[in-house]
């Protein structure tokens, strides 16, 4: 264990443990939850305790005696008020710690889901057309579409909470008013009432590696073993009663197989909802799509379950992320916001859409996913020996396992959905401010189009966000490499130093500088 890891407090809500409690599945996952997470955090070598709570009223003697800076936040609901487990980030700041996951507006927005789907519906994103039926009052048949069919669940509950078959009906069946009086008995809050829409149930993950929202591999519910008449919904039974037909029967598909044109629409649906929403570190979407292509965003989860066996985990280990290395990412992204900095700070952790330019190509933090295709076109340009390409390879292998705290820094430029671009840069040891480009390379297909030129003005950028002031790039002195000298001139570096004969007998190594401030 280092001097560098921060003390870590898992804080949870303790289940209630009342003999047939209702949703009781629910409540104990959390503990599922806590022990993975410490185990990450073993394995990892932070030091670390936990601690669980009943009520927010007990939250404040835990922190005035924990010395931990960093809350691995676990609250997902506490005894007699569940709601205010939304106010726990905001204590734990009061207490001068950094939290992990969503902030207090984030969880207090997405915990109202009509509330939610009308933030979202106002900036564009596409979200069922709902009411809702306060708690007492009496539905009115009127507010109804007879023609639709629609699904009654509790306004603020997650985990399928309340979401039963029973509870999907025309607007013209009679039987909806004793559905919507159920919710209002059970849950004690008022109920939504939701067009129910498309057929397919696509899960987004979405993680934040420092400035990076990173879009996990997209999963589908395969409903497709339902028995005939069921309908195609993740119900309470199908996400908690193991030896039920439901859980047996919706089995998660990784990737989801969908076209390159939905899973883009996808993507970006998921991004824009938690940027809406102001998710931080972590998040899942749910969306609807139908058989015309069309999507509805469901439910944004900005602290989904992440016990190892749940959706998230899944799409880690799906992009080759293991649950360490999401454990590290929340950890070290909270950690960046610690000592008061602001929430919207570079690398603070949000989970934001990188803008796409108007030609389609955007540049973005390197994921697994693109290793393959990096090294495919760092082999095709013809410019590199074997031991070259094991160290193109060693290297890319290093930044990902790094991520954004590691000493190399991996981005790709990215055109169509399609990696065509390669810059990896890293601070030079020993020095204050200084930094090489240890590799940009272009696909060969796409050289000329101004690819190289992205890429470089994005490491240039993030090096001088750094405080870099001087940016050094190594390269061959032969005619071979002509156009890569070209290239670097007309991008204001200098030739600052020569070695004759470096590389072999007649091939120089040639030092290019270019300051940044």
């Amino acid at each position: 264990m280092t001097a560098e890891r921060p003390a870590v407090l898992i804080l949870y809500n303790l289940p209630e443990s009342r003999v047939g409690k209702a949703h009781a599945e629910s409540e104990a996952g959390v503990l599922v939850e806590v022990k993975a997470v410490a185990a990450a955090l073993t394995n990892l070598g932070y030091p670390h305790r936990r601690a669980g709570i009943r009520r927010l009223q007990d939250l404040p003697s835990v922190l005035r005696v924990s010395p931990h800076p960093i809350v691995f936040n676990l609250v997902e609901g506490l005894c007699e008020r569940p709601e205010e487990f939304t106010l726990v980030p905001a204590v734990c700041r009061a207490f001068g710690k950094s939290v992990t996951g969503s902030d207090t507006p984030c969880l207090t927005l997405t915990l109202d889901k009509h509330r939610t789907k009308a933030v979202l519906g106002a900036a564009g994103i596409p979200v069922p057309a709902g009411i809702v039926v306060p708690l007492g009052a009496v539905l009115d048949p009127a507010s109804l579409d007879p023609a639709v069919t629609y699904i009654v669940k509790p306004l603020s509950s997650d985990a399928s909470e309340g979401i039963t078959a029973d509870g999907i009906r025309r607007g013209d069946d009679p039987g909806l008013a004793a559905v919507v009086g159920r919710i209002h008995a059970d849950f004690q809050q008022p109920a939504i009432i939701e067009a129910f829409v498309g057929d397919r149930e696509i899960n987004v993950s979405v993680l934040a590696r420092g400035d990076h929202a990173e879009v996990l591999p997209l999963a589908e519910i395969d409903f497709s073993d339902l028995d005939a008449g069921r309908p195609k919904i993740v119900d309470y039974a199908a996400k908690w009663h193991v030896e039920s037909h439901e859980y047996q029967s919706t089995r998660r598909l990784i990737p989801a197989p969908v076209s390159d044109d939905v899973a883009e629409r996808l993507r970006r649906a998921a991004l824009d909802a938690c940027r809406v929403c102001g998710c931080t570190d972590y998040a899942r979407v749910d969306i609807r799509l139908d058989s015309a292509g069309a999507l509805h965003v469901l439910e944004i989860n900005p602290n989904p379950d992440i016990s190892p066996e749940a959706g998230f985990p899944a799409a880690l280990a799906a992009a080759g992320l293991s649950y360490e290395a999401f454990v590290q990412a929340v950890v070290q992204n909270a950690m960046r916001r610690h000592g008061g900095r602001d929430r919207s700070a570079d690398h603070g952790g949000l989970l934001q859409q990188d803008a796409p330019a108007t030609d389609e190509v955007r540049t973005r933090h390197t994921v697994p996913a693109d290793r393959d295709r990096i090294l495919t076109f760092v082999e095709a340009t013809g410019y590199f020996k074997p031991y070259e390409m094991e160290i193109a390879a060693e290297v890319l292998d290093d930044a990902l396992a790094g991520g954004v705290d590691g000493h190399y820094q991996s981005y790709v430029v990215e055109k169509s959905g399609q990696p065509v671009g390669w810059v990896c840069y890293g601070p030079t040891p020993c020095t204050d401010g200084t930094y090489d480009i240890y590799w940009v390379v272009v696909a060969p297909d796409e050289q000329g189009k101004g690819i190289g030129r992205r890429a470089m003005t994005e490491a240039e950028n993030r090096i001088r966000a750094r405080g870099g002031r001087l940016v050094v790039i190594e390269t061959s002195g032969s005619g071979r490499y002509e156009g890569t000298q070209q290239f670097y001139l007309r991008l204001g570096y200098h030739e600052a130093a020569r070695a004759a004969d470096f590389y072999g007998p007649g091939d120089d190594k040639l030092v290019y500088l270019k300051r940044l401030q």
